[in-house]
């Protein structure tokens, strides 16, 4: 299935190539700026099939904005697609539908397309206490307060941040699903901190992070267990002989420095292992703390690609 989307995405986009080109051309035949746009446009297409899609969008947005005509829509929606920003892929294909009339090329897989996305859309309403506030969601400007109607959103976790003044009063985060219409209230006082980067909430430790705790965990058990063993054989060694009796005096000396070596040998593998037992202790502790932060969140992350549906996350 994946291959067949694929192949599909792949033929609709050469086939809008010289469709877009020709309705350039013919609704201003005369115009420097619609060569202009058809080059964008050809760029646009092969950063599509290069699978730079934000590149792609910006050429496929400009190739529009100097000459615009349905047909570039309909890749600005795809692209969109690609994206994940729903909300934008269906407002572009539902243009291109009214842009192009009933005659529109591809009329009839982009209505599939809307039906699908109709259901990975979700609305905030958003109001500030006092007007004249910019909204943005998601970093993109939406309009400025009161706004007349909920703002179309993709689903899942969005960033709903209000400007005024030049200054960033408030960012709240919601999560959207489908069909949802979800009220945010945010504050809209100047006092606010001067625009900027906003910083999301802590997503905790990476998933490498606590996959390396848990080598090292790894690592430091055996070898605590590795020079346990080796002081639980000199040990032994020891014991042996301690019980053996010297046949002269001159084994008896070698005796004395017989047991003291290994009585010193038995001392620094205990001690190695007692080592390598706490640095196993403290690591195993501190990844558990990690990893048990790490499991309050979790996401799941759905990618259309060129060839087909990627899921990734981390799930409970």
């Amino acid at each position: 299935m994946s291959c067949r989307r694929s192949v599909c995405l792949a033929v609709l986009v050469s086939l809008a190539i010289p469709l877009a080109l020709r309705s350039v051309a013919q609704a201003q035949p005369s115009s420097a700026g619609a060569a202009e746009a058809g080059k964008h446009f050809q760029r646009g297409v092969t950063l599509y099939n290069e699978a730079d899609f934000r590149a792609a969008l910006v050429e496929f947005r400009r190739a529009y904005e100097t000459a615009p005509n349905a047909a570039v829509l309909y890749n600005i929606g795809q692209t969109y697609y690609q994206l994940q920003n729903y909300a934008a892929a269906l407002v572009a294909l539902g243009r291109y539908l009214t842009e192009a009339g009933s005659s529109a090329p591809h009329r009839r897989e982009v209505e599939q397309t809307i039906d699908t996305l109709q259901t990975r859309v979700g609305k905030v309403a958003i109001s500030t206490t006092a007007p004249g506030a910019d909204i943005t969601v998601d970093d993109e400007l939406v309009g400025k307060t009161p706004l007349e109607e909920p703002v179309l959103v993709s689903i899942g976790r969005r960033k709903i941040t209000a400007v005024r003044d030049g200054r960033v009063t408030e960012t709240r985060f919601v999560d959207v699903a489908a069909g949802d219409t979800v009220t945010v209230a945010l504050t809209a006082d100047a006092r606010g901190t001067p625009v900027g980067p906003v910083t999301p909430p802590s997503k905790g430790p990476s998933q490498s992070t606590i996959t390396t705790g848990w080598i090292i965990t790894g690592v430091a058990g055996a070898a605590a267990i590795g020079f346990g063993g080796y002081a639980w054989l000199a040990s032994r060694d020891l014991s042996d002989a301690r019980g053996a009796m010297p046949v002269s005096s001159d084994g008896l000396n070698a005796r004395r420095d017989d047991l003291s070596s290994k009585s010193s040998k038995v001392s620094t593998f205990s001690h190695i292992a007692d080592g390598f037992l706490a640095a196993t202790v403290i690591a195993g502790g501190v990844t558990l703390y990690l990893s048990l932060s790490r499991s309050k969140e979790h996401e799941t992350h759905v990618a259309v690609t060129p060839n087909g549906i990627q899921i990734a996350g981390t799930f409970r």
